[in-house]
């Protein structure tokens, strides 16, 4: 009996928590936290433990798929590796032979390993690399943009070391990532405060000490009128926003009217709990990180919250600070060399993006682009044809509004992939489906993991694949190499990380105590007067250049959110710790835990409609809609209604998850192209729908 453990990387969400695999003559048999993480100290999320059991499902892609019948209808033509990338990499020839590379685009999750995939779409030369962002975090990185200069990213709550933790559209105690989790709860275990700002009492929310339950849309309401008491009281860190802060006045104008009285009336929480949350945040100064939001794409104004939230973490004067939103360094940051880019293979495309990230919408970064209105230009052709398209670990047919809309859109183009570990809406829809091999049958490539105390970080493979499918790095070399891009053309994976760690001066050595490699000894923070800011003054810019040339006032006034109409609920959606959005519903372990979603609804409003806990509900909206139980509670508010994401799956391979529960994207009919203007987020919590007992 051969016992082994190995260092890798989860990949049952898109945070990759370090993790130890634990093998038996070559195949897993325990998954725990990897001990020499900070933060994770061997712990794991549910989803985490259920990692063997993606490995082990009989129902995911176990070979290469092309399709035999119409699009959609589940016909499919088993093929070997070679057959599948030949055909591939012969349609994508054909496309950018007719109508240019930038006629290609690409969509997939993001995070620790797209350096690898930007650099193939950088190779065929075409601009349209995606991320599932514009459903995510686009608003607050454009907030981040617009007044650092710094991407989200490039801010890290310093959790542990807080006195003092605002969630307001983060739900860290069901959404996992958990070196957050652990960090906050030590925190609190040391004297640390939480607050909650929600629409629902959360689990996040039952440990809170304050607790806000906010009217639905009017978050930007409360925000403004922290800022008003944190001026008018001078309750904010003078000397910090002296040294850093281009604006004060402008800003001071502007909230003048945005009293906590007024707050009041909008928002439905106290004037004095306002007033006495900003003195809680005044008193545990600096140490306060107010978190801008994760997945913000849900109002019109979700920009404006996560930016007034950064404002005020400026004004306490916690930015860069210990406990607060530190920076996150990068390898530079600390004196050691970075990684090589495989980016660096390829120049960047010189063509204009198909969604205008970057061209007719400039203030919105080209990096990752906003997908769903790359679909627009998937319709119209403007402003050129885009032709084929490559869904890798993405399935926006789950993520984004109106998956009928989508299909139609879809529909047009000469070549769809599908690049899964596990069978989705998308893959189902598409041309060809290249299998995945799950995270524990495969590497990736070398990463920088940043923040306070910068790491790289590996995943290795802890044992062979389970079926025909193959590593992400072996599918893109594959590919590269049937089309003349020889420089991505990598005949192992050791040759990659070879090529990354050159400039560094490490070998995969290095990585075998730890699974990672630190680049410091101990955390490094930035005082006040080493902090910079990549803005055109080099501060923290209130009234931002790129958005007033743009058209947009940097200080956007207050309006009300719509309020549903006579008999409807707005529609809410969120998260849960046993899921991730919609690719792990089938999986049996998770399944057998949580099957379906529920419908949670005001005990008010559901007495009225004769709706009982635990009874089946009618949800309803804009032509689409099902039947769900429901979960009667004092702790939402009356206006909306909140589901989890990720369910309603109809597809027979998905045979659990299958006509359990309602997805919430099929009520948002019409709303795929609604888009918040300032940061680019598609907007998913302005649709209204109807409830009846069932």
């Amino acid at each position: 009996m051969t016992r082994e453990n190995v260092y890798s990387m989860c990949g049952m969400c898109s945070v990759r928590c370090p993790i130890v695999a634990e093998t038996e003559n070559g195949r897993v048999v325990r998954l725990q936290g990897n001990p020499h993480a900070p933060g994770v100290a061997g712990s794991l999320c549910p989803r985490g433990a259920a990692g063997m059991a993606l490995s082990y499902d009989v129902n995911r892609p176990k070979g290469p798929l092309i399709r035999a019948g119409e699009r959609g209808q589940g016909k499919w033509r088993e093929v070997s590796w070679d057959e599948a990338l030949d055909h591939v990499a012969e349609k994508l020839a054909a496309v950018t032979a007719a109508h240019g590379a930038k006629s290609v685009m690409w969509s997939d999750r993001g995070g620790a390993f797209n350096d690898l995939t930007k650099a193939f779409m950088r190779g065929l030369g075409s601009p349209n690399y995606h991320t599932h962002d514009s459903a995510c975090g686009r608003n607050v990185h454009h907030a981040a943009l617009s007044l650092f200069g710094l991407d989200r990213k490039d801010l890290a709550l310093d959790l542990k070391n807080a006195r003092h933790v605002v969630l307001q559209t983060r739900n860290i105690f069901e959404s996992v990532n958990v070196a957050e989790v652990n960090n906050l709860l030590d925190a609190m275990d040391a004297g640390c405060k939480l607050s909650v700002v929600d629409i629902r009492a959360t689990v996040s929310a039952s440990k809170a000490d304050n607790f806000f339950l906010i009217r639905p849309g009017t978050d930007y309401a409360f925000n403004l009128a922290v800022i008003n008491v944190l001026l008018t009281q001078d309750l904010y860190d003078n000397a910090f926003a002296a040294r850093h802060i281009d604006g004060l006045d402008a800003l001071a104008a502007f909230i003048e009217p945005y009293t906590p009285v007024w707050a009041e009336a909008e928002t439905g929480i106290a004037a004095a709990r306002i007033v006495d949350l900003a003195e809680q945040l005044a008193a545990a100064a600096p140490q306060v990180a107010w978190h801008p939001g994760w997945m913000s794409a849900r109002y019109r104004d979700s920009f404006q919250v996560a930016h007034t939230a950064y404002i005020i973490n400026a004004l306490l004067g916690s930015v860069g600070a210990k406990g607060g939103l530190a920076i996150a360094n990068c390898a530079a940051d600390v004196g050691r060399p970075e990684l090589a880019e495989l980016t660096a293979l390829y120049p960047k495309s010189r063509e204009k993006r198909a969604d205008g990230a970057g061209g007719d919408l400039a203030h919105i970064d080209a990096g990752p682009g906003l997908f769903h209105l790359a679909l627009k230009a998937v319709a119209s052709g403007v402003p050129y044809p885009v032709k084929a398209y490559i869904a890798f670990r993405h399935d926006p047919l789950m993520a984004y509004p109106d998956p009928g809309e989508q299909r139609r859109i879809l529909d047009k183009l000469d070549l769809m992939v599908a690049v899964t570990f596990t069978w989705s809406d998308t893959a189902w829809f598409s041309d060809v489906v290249l299998p995945l091999s799950p995270y524990l049958e495969r590497e990736s490539i070398v990463s920088l993991k940043k923040g306070p105390r910068p790491s790289f970080v590996v995943r290795r493979r802890a044992m062979q694949p389970v079926h025909d499918t193959r590593a992400d790095w072996e599918i893109i070399s594959g590919l590269s190499g049937r089309l003349g891009l020889d420089k991505l053309a990598f005949k192992s994976i050791e040759d990659i990380w070879a090529y990354q760690l050159a400039p560094s001066g490490l070998s995969m050595a290095d990585f075998a105590a730890a699974g990672m490699v630190f680049l410091a000894g101990a955390p490094h923070y930035r005082t006040p007067e080493n902090l910079a800011f990549k803005t055109p003054s080099g501060k923290i810019e209130i009234v931002s250049a790129r958005l007033e040339k743009a058209g947009l006032s940097s200080l956007a006034p207050y309006r009300p959110p719509q309020a549903p109409p006579e008999g409807e609920f707005r529609l809410a959606f969120g998260r849960a710790v046993l899921h991730t959005q919609g690719h792990t519903v089938d999986n049996p372990v998770l399944f057998a835990r949580m099957p379906e979603n529920v419908l949670w609804i005001n005990a008010g409003r559901a007495a009225a409609l004769g709706i009982e806990n635990g009874g089946l509900a009618t949800i309803s909206g804009k032509g689409r809609g099902g039947v769900i139980r429901a979960f009667v509670t004092e702790f939402i508010h009356p206006e909306a209604v909140f589901m989890v994401h990720g369910f309603g799956h109809d597809l027979p391979v998905e045979e659990r998850a299958r006509g359990r529960g309602v997805a919430d994207n099929a009520l948002m009919n019409g709303g795929l192209f609604a888009t918040d203007p300032y940061g680019g987020g598609v907007v998913m919590q302005e649709h209204f729908v109807r409830v009846a007992k069932a």
